[in-house]
């Protein structure tokens, strides 16, 4: 009969188990940053899809209405998610409520003082016309009055979304506009700044 007391693993088997370990993770790893990746990528492309929706839905009810002339305005993520009181473009109405119930989440209220809102590994920014036709951004303080035209808001918004941490939190840059079809960049493999 054997006496198992002092047995053990040898240095050996427990080498061939570390290295199988080891094997293991290296196929697992990238396969998991992989589908976290186009997570974040799907994420961002929904959120587009519901900004684009928000966008046409506040814009069709006329609930932004700075120059009150029945045509309604494309709004910020403060507009839209019910920080800001609706309107607050140059020359609205100081009487104006915010919107009820707000057709974006709650997650859209954090925006920076550069406008920027980050969701899901994305950061995300709105753009709107001024009087010249060039890109206003929000400027995340609330009860400011943006330099914004109305009359341009009734026909113009854009909206991008980036990668939080290219390379770990995504790939690709997103652009939707007030035509609600989104557009990307070409998936790169080399890490770099967009």
């Amino acid at each position: 009969m054997k006496n198992f007391k002092n047995q053990g693993f040898t240095l050996i088997e427990l080498m061939i188990v570390v290295a199988i370990i080891a094997i293991i993770a290296a196929i697992a790893v990238p396969n998991l940053l992989s589908a976290r990746l186009a997570a974040n990528e799907s994420n961002a492309i929904a959120t587009l899809r519901n900004l684009a929706s928000a966008q046409a839905q506040v814009h069709q009810m006329a609930a932004i209405d700075a120059d009150t002339d029945g045509t309604g305005e494309y709004g910020f993520f403060g507009d839209l998610a019910g920080l800001y009181q609706l309107g607050q473009h140059a020359g609205a109405p100081a009487n104006v409520t915010v919107l009820q119930p707000p057709v974006l989440g709650a997650s859209f209220r954090n925006i920076d003082a550069n406008g920027l809102v980050q969701k899901g590994g994305y950061i995300f920014q709105i753009w709107l016309p001024d009087a010249a036709g060039d890109g206003v951004n929000e400027d995340g303080a609330v009860g400011t009055v943006f330099a914004v035209d109305p009359d341009n808001c009734e026909n113009a918004w854009c909206a991008y979304a980036w990668p939080n941490d290219f390379g770990n939190t995504g790939r690709r840059a997103f652009f939707v506009n007030q035509q609600g079809e989104i557009v990307s960049t070409a998936q790169t493999a080399n890490a770099g700044a967009l």
